[in-house]
Formats: structure tokens, C-alpha cells, sequence
């Protein structure tokens, strides 16, 4: 959607309706991900992409009749048999398209989304593409803070709104499926959450086993994972696949040269895993005064000790070395890399939700609260 999103908006303000297509699910090898759109112009122009080329020519056609009768349809690609060529996916994936029209009063927040987008603020789109036909192409619209538009109740624009912000702070594009009134069992309606938002970063300092762990978990959590470590024989792509990146480079030039560029942000989580001095007192000098999400660091009782004593010898106060998660993790009684990293994983998502680390069991009260909790 970002691509088209300029064309879209310079349409919708000159009060025009626009066709759009876009893809909310994807299976196998399908060639674009989900949140990819073409759009189909009030001149027939075409704009965009859901595929690549193989099935553009149904839905542009679509999209002309959806203009017309001013009725969303949802559509499934795939290989056809018969008619592969003319329609399907070659390439073997299966795709389904969302074909709307947009215009002022359909979508009157659009000018909103589009200015939040312009200036990196997240904001979801949550759009109803399946389900019965009261419901079908309502639109909830979600910043972290506020709301815009219902999908057609309070109690389930409340609940749909825990899930979609969740998603939101993680950057995730994907489907929801509810029951009528939000309950999380459901299955009566299909919810497409677009989430207008980089993914957050997590950072793995140290390139030990323990580093592969977890950067495999914060990769399974939505991350985008880089492990940083200046020894070049144990940074490699080979020992960390799950990494979106692996850096060759000082932990602390490193994360400093992010940290001027703007690429480290409020929802960033470091892990610093060295638990060497000459590492990890330059680095955590930098990261607890760097705006992120969270700070850990790995090692033993008399390490984490020996580091604040360090620290506040660098300059630190205490209210900085209080942002510190050390030792690293929630008390799992783990032992295994693979065990700590879910350790570790536990203590950022308490921390980015408010949680209280104990078990659900001896915790009254609703399973799930508000997003501003």
C-alpha cells in the first residue's frame, strides 16, 4: 500500500473513487506479501501490483466493477487448472485479494492514515473482508493512542483493538479472525489489520550460542534481528540464518553510528549478551542513554555487580543503570540457550505490555488488558 498510497490520496482528495485491490493472504509461494495494492484510476489507469503480472487482469476487472456497484469482493488466486495462464499463479502460490472502492465517504480517514504514514507515527487499518454482508468492508482505524471508524459494534471494535495494536507494535501485516462481537474463538469474521509501521528492532550483542537462540525467537516474535559482535570469525550469516543481519563492527561504534542515524527508536530492544568488560561497559554507556524499549544484559550475579560498579564509574546514574535488565531474563529456571532465549523473550513482552511475570493461574482479572495498561 505504500507504494500506491501517493496516486490514492491525490485521487481520494480530488473526490474521486478509486478501485483497490489488495492482498490480505498469502500461501505458499505466492509472489507479493500481504498489504501489497493495485489501484484502478477513475481514467482506467492502473497503479500497483498484487502479483507480479499473473492475475492483474482479473483484478483490474474486478476492481472497475467494484467501483461500480460500489460493493467490496473478497477473491482467491491460485493455479488453475484450466485456465492457469489467463488467471492463475504460475509460480504455485495461492492469494487472496480484497477489492474495494475507496472515496471520501467510504474511507473518510484515509488523509489521516496517509499524513501519520508521511511521518513514520504507526497506524493499523483494520478492514472487515469477510463476513456477513452488514459488516463486509467496514473499517476500524487505530494509532497508539486514539481510534478512528467502528467495524460495526463498541464491543467488538474493543476487542479487535487489543489484537490489532498488538500487531501494530510489532509491525505485523495479517489476518484476524473473531467471532461477531470480537470474542477470540471466533470465526465469523475475517479482519485484515494493515500495520503502517517498520518493524521493531532488536539488537543481539555477541555472536556466542546463546546469541543464535535468540535471535531465532525475536525473529519468531517479529523482530528484525541484527547480532553485532567485532570478531569477524564468529559473526557470520552461516551461524546466526535466523539474523535479518549480522554486523562486523565495535558493539558500541555500532550502536552509537544506529543511534545518530535513526534507526534506533522507542520500540527497540538490546540484548547484550558479551559479558566481557571491554564490550559491554562501552555499549551499555550508550544503550541506557539511547531512547529504546528495553536493555539486557547476560552474566552472573558478581558480572552484573562488577558492571555497575563500572558503569558508575563511567558516569551513570542511577537512574540510567535502573532502565538495566540484568541478569538477563525472567526467572524460568532455564538452562539451555534455547531456554534462556524464550527467558529473554518473556522479559521484553512483560515489559511491553505491562505483564506481571507471574503465572495466569494466580493472577485475577481479565487475560488480556487494554492496550494503554
Amino acid at each position: 500500500m505504500r507504494d500506491v498510497l501517493d496516486d490514492l490520496v491525490g485521487w481520494w482528495q480530488a473526490g474521486e473513487t478509486v478501485g483497490v485491490g489488495t492482498v490480505v493472504g498469502t500461501w505458499r509461494s505466492a509472489p507479493r506479501p500481504a498489504g501489497a495494492s493495485m489501484l484502478v484510476g477513475p481514467d482506467g489507469t492502473a497503479v500497483g501490483s498484487v502479483s507480479g503480472g499473473c492475475v492483474e487482469g482479473a483484478v483490474y476487472e474486478e476492481a472497475k466493477d467494484a467501483v461500480e456497484t460500489g460493493e467490496p469482493v473478497l477473491r482467491r488466486y491460485g493455479v488453475s487448472d484450466d485456465d492457469a495462464f489467463a488467471v492463475g499463479l504460475t509460480c504455485g502460490g495461492i492469494l487472496d485479494v480484497f477489492v474495494e472502492p475507496v472515496s471520501r465517504e467510504s474511507f473518510p480517514e484515509l488523509g489521516e492514515v496517509a499524513e501519520s504514514v508521511g511521518r513514520h507515527e504507526p497506524v493499523a487499518v483494520v478492514t472487515v473482508v469477510a463476513g456477513p454482508e452488514d459488516r463486509l468492508g467496514r473499517r476500524l482505524v487505530l494509532w497508539p493512542d486514539r481510534s478512528s471508524g467502528t467495524l460495526g459494534s463498541q464491543r467488538l471494535d474493543d476487542a479487535v483493538a487489543d489484537d490489532a495494536r498488538g500487531m501494530l507494535a510489532a509491525g505485523r501485516t495479517a489476518l484476524l479472525h473473531v467471532g461477531h462481537d470480537g470474542e477470540r474463538r471466533g470465526d465469523d469474521l475475517t479482519l485484515f489489520v494493515n500495520s503502517f509501521a517498520p518493524a521493531a528492532r532488536m539488537v543481539v550483542f555477541g555472536a556466542i550460542d546463546f546469541a543464535a537462540a535468540v535471535a531465532r525467537v525475536g525473529a519468531f516474535l517479529g523482530y528484525r534481528v541484527t547480532v553485532c559482535d567485532a570478531r569477524p570469525v564468529f559473526a557470520t550469516p552461516k551461524r546466526f540464518p535466523e539474523a535479518h543481519e549480522v554486523v562486523v563492527e565495535w558493539p558500541h561504534r555500532y550502536l552509537q553510528a544506529e543511534v545518530d542515524a535513526g534507526r534506533i527508536d522507542e520500540r527497540t530492544v538490546l540484548c547484550v549478551l558479551t559479558h566481557d568488560p571491554k564490550f559491554d561497559v562501552p555499549l551499555l554507556e550508550v544503550a541506557l542513554r539511547s531512547p529504546v524499549a528495553y536493555v539486557g544484559a547476560m552474566g552472573s550475579r558478581r558480572t552484573h555487580d562488577e558492571r555497575l560498579a563500572r558503569l558508575r564509574e563511567a558516569g551513570l546514574t542511577d537512574g540510567e543503570l535502573d532502565r538495566l535488565a540484568s541478569p538477563i531474563g525472567l526467572d524460568l529456571g532455564a538452562r539451555t540457550p534455547e531456554e534462556t532465549a524464550v527467558s529473554i523473550a518473556a522479559e521484553i513482552i512483560q515489559g511491553r505490555w505491562g505483564g506481571t511475570g507471574r503465572r495466569l493461574a494466580e493472577v485475577e482479572g481479565p487475560i488480556h488488558e487494554t492496550a494503554d495498561r
